[in-house]
């Protein structure tokens, strides 16, 4: 790699370091990290253990970020000005080093990126993940099922438990809905710029003709709520039936009397679950997903401020059409809001999907 090159390439990461310091405010989260430390040293700290506990996981959280942002800007300075010498007197042993570091900071820059996008609270949220076929019937409701086993592999690729919490089989094949919930350590924040509509182009297996078919399903990804988060639904806000289990069967589904439909009437918001033998246990499922919902709502306000403030004029559209997974004539996945394009799609049906998921969070910074 050329100097020059190599020089522009600091150059930009330094721009976006910058545009990272201002988000994370390093003067203001230096002075958080100084009064944490100091909470710290109080005999009554542990008085209330879940509590201290939640303390000392932001202090070291918040204290990783300070770090190795600093450190970050130290090497990428330190990099330009051994750039700036081999310009005067060049040595090719020198320069051969200078590659290497080179390389090994701007992925560590990559990585202090991706961690400043994801440092908000419900970031390290378990994630629910809806999947719903669009209008097309067994096509729709096949495309459905493939994406469901493509996030089902990107769990396991990356040590993520994966549990259904409702699963409705579709009339021939695939599904009709599912919820499933993706839990580990920033699930949602990785998974959060899936939702929208996902888009098929492919020779459909169900033509006798053989010909090609464009199918779409939605998904949308929502944070777990959890006990630190504060939600109070009341009793007179719920409208719950209870019905038989429905669906073609299968180990997803038992069939007793036992599924729980609940409404929270001021928002409108249903959710369903039958997976549970028990109306009890489906009833607890619906109220976290509910409570999931209320939340992901609050999230998206609290970020609709924040673009307000920034001067951001687009809408959030969760909704919008965001990536096409094309098999025929030729094979490509799209995403249309990054330009990340990958020709293997077999390999993102079997749950590679990171360069997607980092694309799009790369975007929220420099929007």
């Amino acid at each position: 790699m050329e100097l020059y090159e190599i020089k522009q390439n600091l150059l930009n990461a330094q721009k976006k370091l910058l545009s990272l310091e201002e988000s994370l405010n390093l003067p203001k989260l230096k002075k958080e990290l100084e009064e944490m430390d100091q909470k710290q040293t109080d005999e009554h700290f542990w008085d209330d253990p879940k509590s201290a506990q939640h303390l000392i996981k932001e202090y070291n959280t918040k204290k990783e970020l300070y770090e190795t942002c600093l450190n970050n800007k130290k090497s990428l300075e330190d990099l330009l000005v051994t750039v700036d010498d081999l310009n005067k007197n060049f040595d090719e042993e020198l320069a051969a080093l200078l590659e290497e570091e080179y390389k090994e900071a701007i992925k560590r820059f990559d990585d202090f990126e991706i961690k400043v996008l994801l440092s908000n609270d419900y970031d390290h949220s378990n994630a629910i993940l809806e999947i719903h076929p669009g209008a097309g019937g067994t096509e729709s409701q096949d495309w459905a099922m493939m994406l469901y086993r493509m996030y089902q592999r990107y769990a396991q690729k990356n040590n993520y438990g994966f549990e259904v919490l409702d699963y409705q089989d579709g009339d021939e094949a695939g599904i009709k809905s599912c919820s499933v919930l993706i839990k580990g350590d920033l699930a949602y924040g990785y998974l959060k710029g899936e939702t929208g509509v996902h888009r098929l182009v492919r020779i459909s297996p169900f033509d006798a003709s053989g010909r090609r078919h464009t199918s779409f399903a939605s998904v949308e990804v929502i944070p777990q709520y959890n006990d630190e988060i504060k939600i109070e639904i009341e009793d007179k806000d719920l409208e719950i039936d209870t019905m038989r289990s429905s669906g073609a069967g299968g180990q997803h589904i038992n069939k007793t009397d036992s599924a729980v439909r609940m409404k929270h009437i001021p928002s409108g918001i249903v959710v369903f679950s039958q997976t549970e033998r028990s109306q009890i246990l489906n009833r607890e499922r619906c109220l976290m997903m509910l409570k999931s919902k209320l939340y992901q709502k609050q999230v998206e306000e609290n970020e609709a401020k924040l673009k307000a403030l920034k001067g951001e004029q687009k809408a959030i559209e969760w909704g919008s059409q965001i990536r096409s997974y094309v098999f025929c004539p030729y094979t490509m996945v799209k995403d249309h809001r990054t330009g990340q394009e990958e020709g293997n799609v077999d390999k993102v049906m079997d749950g590679d999907i990171d360069k997607f998921l980092f694309a799009y969070l790369k975007t929220q910074i420099e929007d």
